[in-house]
This record gives C-alpha cells, sequence and structure tokens, in this order.
C-alpha cells in the first residue's frame, strides 16, 4: 500500500513540473499618430516621463572655478642679489615683519668688494677736490696755466661720478661706512612672512635664487587675496572690472566671502577655451588661505527666451530637441533654438510656447521609443505598400 501511496506522489509531483508557466502578457506599445508618440494605457514607461513647464527667463546664478592666490599688489619676493654664505636669519614663517625690516644677513664677499670699491671712489674723490681747489686758487693767483685747472677740474667730476655709482650700488644692497662683506636683505613693505626658503649657513647663488626660481622669502599682506577665475565666453559679460561675486570654498563649510573683479584677460586659452578673470576678496580675519580651490557665483542675465531643464534638451545632429507633453499620454518632438546651454537649465528662444510641459527626466528613453516606433511605422507603410503593388 505505501509503495502504491509513493508512486502516486511521485507520478503527481512530475506531471506538475512537466506543466508549462502562463503566458506572459505583452505589454502594450507606443503607436505614432501625425508625427506624435502615444502610450497606450498601461505602459509602464509612462510613469518615467517626468515634465516640466517652459518659463520665461530670469537672471540665474552661474558657478564658476576659483583658486586664490596671493595679492601681489601686496607681495613681495625677496631674492639674493649677490652670492655669499647664510650668516644669520632674523625671521621664520608665519612671522609678521615691518617695512624695512631685515630678514636675512649675508657674508658676501662680492658685497665685500662693492664696499671697497666705493671707499676707494670717495677717497678718490676727497682727493681729485683737494687737488681741484688747489689748482683754483693757483690758477686765480696766476700761478697755473689754464690747462692745469681745466684738467683738475675734470678729474674732480670724474672722481665724483665714480663714487656716485659705487655709492649707489652699495645703497641698493644697504650701505655701511666699513667694508664688512655683511648684505642685509629686507623687506619693502609690511606684512607676513608666507614663505621660507633658506637655511642656517646655505650657500646662496643667483642663479639658484632668482626670478623665475624659488625666493627666498615671500612677504605679502594676507588680509586680501587674488581670486583666478576660469570663465567661459558667455560668462565674459557678467564679470567686467568693478562686478561683484560670491566666492564659497568646500573647505569652509560654503561660508560666503564678497568679492569683485579686478581685471579680465584679452585672449582665450585655446586649451580650455576659458578666459582669465582676477578678482580681488577682503580676508581681514585671515579665514582664507592662498592656494585655496573655490567657487565664484556670478548672477547673469540670460536676455529673452523661455527656461527648461538642461537634461530636457537633446541634440540630434546639429540640432536640439525636446519633447513636448501635448496630451496625458502623448509626447511631439520640437526642434528648438538656443541662446545659453548650462549645467543646470537651457534658455530656448523658438520652438517652444510658454508653460509647455516638456520632458526633463528620461528624455533619452522617450527619444529611443520615438525612433522605435517610427521604424516601426516605415516598416509597416513598406509591407503595406508592397501588398498592395502584388494585387
Amino acid at each position: 500500500m505505501k509503495k502504491i501511496y509513493l508512486t502516486l506522489l511521485i507520478a503527481s509531483s512530475l506531471a506538475a513540473c512537466s506543466e508549462a508557466p502562463a503566458p506572459k502578457v505583452a505589454e502594450p506599445q507606443p503607436i505614432m499618430q501625425n508625427n506624435q508618440l502615444r502610450f497606450p494605457e498601461g505602459n509602464s514607461q509612462l510613469a518615467l516621463l517626468v515634465t516640466a513647464p517652459a518659463i520665461p527667463a530670469e537672471d540665474i546664478a552661474v558657478d564658476l572655478p576659483a583658486h586664490l592666490v596671493w595679492n601681489e599688489d601686496r607681495t613681495q619676493r625677496i631674492y639674493a642679489p649677490l652670492s655669499g654664505r647664510v650668516a644669520n636669519i632674523h625671521t621664520d614663517l608665519g612671522k609678521s615683519v615691518r617695512k624695512g625690516e631685515t630678514l636675512l644677513t649675508l657674508n658676501s664677499p662680492e658685497f665685500g668688494a662693492a664696499q671697497a670699491d666705493a671707499s676707494k671712489a670717495m677717497a678718490d674723490l676727497r682727493l681729485a677736490e683737494k687737488n681741484f681747489n688747489r689748482q683754483k686758487e693757483l690758477f686765480e693767483a696766476g700761478i697755473v696755466a689754464r690747462k692745469d685747472f681745466d684738467q683738475a677740474e675734470t678729474d674732480a667730476l670724474r672722481a665724483k661720478a665714480e663714487a656716485d655709482r659705487t655709492v649707489t650700488r652699495i645703497n641698493l644692497y644697504g650701505a655701511h661706512g666699513l667694508v664688512n662683506q655683511q648684505l642685509n636683505l629686507s623687506s619693502d613693505l609690511a606684512g607676513v612672512v608666507v614663505e621660507k626658503n633658506v637655511n642656517p649657513g646655505q650657500e646662496i647663488r643667483p642663479e639658484q635664487f632668482g626670478p623665475g626660481a624659488l625666493a627666498l622669502f615671500v612677504v605679502s599682506d594676507p588680509s586680501s587675496l587674488w581670486v583666478q577665475i576660469d570663465a567661459q565666453e558667455s560668462d565674459i559679460s557678467a564679470l567686467k572690472p568693478g562686478a561683484s561675486f560670491d566666492l564659497t570654498v568646500a573647505a569652509l563649510s560654503g561660508k560666503k566671502f564678497k568679492g569683485r573683479v579686478m581685471a579680465s584677460a584679452d585672449v582665450i586659452d585655446p586649451n580650455t577655451r576659458t578666459i582669465k578673470v582676477r578678482g580681488l576678496v577682503e580676508n581681514p580675519q585671515r579665514i582664507l588661505k592662498a592656494e585655496m580651490l573655490g567657487t565664484a557665483q556670478i548672477n547673469r542675465s540670460l536676455g529673452q527666451g523661455l527656461a527648461v531643464p538642461a537634461s530636457a534638451v537633446l541634440l540630434r545632429g546639429t540640432q536640439h530637441r525636446v519633447f513636448v507633453k501635448t496630451a496625458a499620454d502623448t509626447f511631439e518632438p520640437r526642434t528648438v533654438k538656443l541662446s545659453y546651454e548650462g549645467s543646470k537649465i537651457s534658455i530656448v528662444t523658438s520652438g517652444l510656447q510658454a508653460n509647455e510641459q516638456v520632458v526633463s527626466e528620461n528624455s533619452l528613453l522617450l527619444a529611443r521609443e520615438f525612433r522605435v516606433a517610427e521604424e516601426t511605422a516605415k516598416n509597416t507603410a513598406a509591407a503595406n505598400g508592397k501588398a498592395a503593388d502584388s494585387k
């Protein structure tokens, strides 16, 4: 009895497994009608097509990449004009310095030679002036000839010119009464030492630390900074000198700083197709730091037109196109012209009416369905034509 029951159970299980699954009902597909795509009731893709109205354009906020650098109008890079060895470093990174304050002392034989030349020239000048005064007295007394007086005068003028040259040279680096070979490098402005590239006892050569290379010290006033902005060609009208912008830095939790445009370049970068714009931002509390990356936000007028989401605009060949919702289940492609194409919105100048609904999400899906329906309609028309010809 048990064997018969087990056999019947196995047979019923096999019969159940061999039953074919119920066929799935095909989802109704959209169809083409008068160059419009109509979705039948029950099509799941219809719920994915989100729309947004075309509204009159207003001023928009445009975000541009920005880079903070030192204010070069308040920055000095200090180099060694002559070679030497570091004798004393009088300041350090982050220290405040006064105008004219000595930052570094070098033991420089070259500066010593310049000091010696100046001392010799001063001595020669004193001797030449004494000789000139003596010759003048003798000439006025009728004792010496005119040519001797003229020669003494010429020698005195030459000695003065040489003394002026050598003294002016050492005055550039700091004049000293003695030949001590000590060259002092100082700051010509008040600020903060923001960069230091020198160590005690280091040998310094001008070609090592000169323009185009590292500076021994960089002194700047960080209470204001320059902002380098990379602007698009279409944004340059809103970035004229004197225009204001808001600077935000991600590292500072998006805090806004007011800035103003100082100047803009007259050339477009051929690689990035951007224009370099220089702005200024006040930094009295020194919260902002040089080399920070941020975003400069400007208000730009977009002129006349209708604003639509940028995701609604598709490029087909060389033409822009949007899909307009003409009914609850019907969509129509429209060729449009744009005056502005941004990352968030685009401005349409023709091809749309105000308040028309355009597909803003999954527009690529709709474009694919439109293309499939279009090809299906063409194939059906071709098949019907062949059938008519065969009759």
